[in-house]
């Protein structure tokens, strides 16, 4: 669900009248003049679109300054810490002026564009808004430098332009790329990406300033199915897109937030358990049910939230530093990296849904994950982070705990291992390494201990996770 434009509302001076004389003693009798509003024009504020989003960056605005607007309608496209949303206005009107132009950077709260309920309005909210005194802070990507003359070497033959890459190149780069590395596209354009297999980075778009919009997805798919690129402007293309050593990057939005919820997590006191569980069985059924759509992680997801029903201090966390909460739910956060930061969507209720649906879930969230279309309760309400990196073969490590959170594990790679059977003899079993960071003020060594062996017998044991 898209998020409504907050506002506040600005008197009109050319609609207010007085409902006494002006000759009436208003100052001596101590009583004020009666206001009658006939037109408003309100403040479009920038909303707050998670609990941890302290500004946000204007990636597109989807109207234009002029436009009427009806309410429940999409405004603009915002950049929180986490996701993309598209926001919409709660109020019928004009978009009268906007503030914040694309890829400028607003804090939490500040005004970002002017809503005139009539369209008389507009020229006095244009006035009111060249004369704020407040205007938000630009990102440093969104300057745009002054178009200079292309040299073109006298050695040099034209360019061989691929036909599916001819379409409006000349579109200009979008601000809130920051500077070509980040794709600007509308949610619908990426949703039609998705589906029609288009990768996003080699369409040029020819929204404003650059945006891709769905006309120019559906046209890239149209014509790379009659020209393919020849390998040799793919890997051209490959350089340009190269990283430039010796260069300082500012942080993205996503990165900021990652940033600020790293230095929160160094004032919590943690400690660390590990635990080595045997996964034959637990590798034996993914195999059997992969076929039905299930997920390692989703098995993984659902092992740990059983287990948590047993132990809900693990399952608890800590925000005020005075007191703790047993989170009623049990939702397991898990850590996926995207294009530019890390974010972690929540499966909510772990322990009650089904494996199937769980599976199908999570594949849904990493897919919105990936567009940057989460929305804050599918990422911000985990009461449990598991960490996963055993796809990559790295078969231990420890993972930082999330602010607010009880504790996080974090998962290795389940590997053959030589071990000792209970009969003397060497045997062969897969096993993996689990590693859990917990906040040692409402956790201790023998709560997370005996949540590790409950996991463990889950794992080695794994008929109960089918059900």
């Amino acid at each position: 669900m898209a998020h409504l434009l907050n506002t506040s509302f600005l008197p009109s001076s050319q609609t207010l009248r007085r409902s006494h004389s002006s000759s009436a003693p208003a100052l001596i009798s101590g009583r004020r003049s009666r206001l009658q509003v006939q037109a408003k024009i309100r403040e479009i504020f920038m909303p707050a679109l998670s609990s941890t989003m302290t500004e946000g960056k204007i990636v597109s605005w989807v109207k234009s300054e002029g436009d009427k607007l009806s309410k429940g309608e999409s405004v603009v496209v915002v950049e929180s810490d986490k996701a993309d949303m598209d926001v919409e206005t709660f109020y019928d009107g004009y978009l009268a002026s906007i503030m914040v132009e694309e890829g400028g950077i607003a804090a939490v709260g500040s005004a970002i564009a002017l809503l005139a309920e009539t369209e008389e309005e507009i020229a006095e909210a244009k006035a009111k808004a060249s004369s704020s005194s407040a205007a938000p802070t630009a990102a440093p990507a969104a300057a745009t430098p002054e178009p200079q003359p292309e040299k073109i070497p006298d050695n040099v033959g034209p360019a061989v332009v691929p036909k599916a890459a001819a379409v409006a190149a000349v579109s200009s780069t979008h601000p809130a790329s920051e500077g070509g590395k980040r794709i600007v596209a509308s949610p619908y354009a990426k949703k039609l990406a998705r589906e029609l297999k288009v990768d996003l980075g080699a369409v040029v778009g020819t929204g404003p300033l650059g945006r891709i919009v769905a006309k120019d997805v559906e046209a890239f798919a149209a014509q790379v199915t009659e020209v393919a690129p020849e390998p040799s402007v793919r890997k051209s293309a490959d350089a340009e897109a190269g990283i430039e050593l010796g260069t300082v990057v500012p942080f993205t939005t996503m990165q900021g937030a990652v940033s600020r919820n790293m230095l929160e997590s160094l004032s919590v006191p943690t400690f660390r358990v590990g635990y080595t569980i045997t996964t034959d069985a637990l590798d034996a059924l993914y195999k059997k049910i992969k076929s039905k759509g299930v997920t390692m992680t989703a098995l993984l997801a659902k092992a740990t939230a059983l287990a948590l029903v047993k132990h809900p201090v693990v399952n608890s966390g800590c925000r005020d530093g005075k007191s703790f909460t047993y989170n009623s739910s049990i939702n397991i956060a898990v850590a996926v990296a995207i294009d530019g930061g890390l974010i972690t969507p929540v499966l909510q209720d772990a322990d009650k849904v089904d494996l199937y649906s769980l599976s199908r879930k999570w594949k849904e969230l990493v897919d919105k994950a990936r567009a940057k279309q989460l929305q804050p309760h599918e990422y911000n309400t985990g009461t449990f982070t598991v960490s996963n990196l055993g796809m990559f073969g790295v078969d231990r490590f420890d993972a930082i705990l999330p602010p607010g959170t009880g504790a996080i594990m974090a998962v290795g790679a389940s590997q053959p291992t030589v071990v000792g059977t209970k009969d003397g003899r060497i045997g062969r079993k897969n096993q993996m390494q689990v590693n859990v960071t917990a906040d040692h003020r409402i956790i201790y060594g023998a709560d997370l201990a005996s949540f590790l062996q409950t996991l463990a017998k889950i794992i080695e044991d794994p008929k109960d996770l089918t059900f």
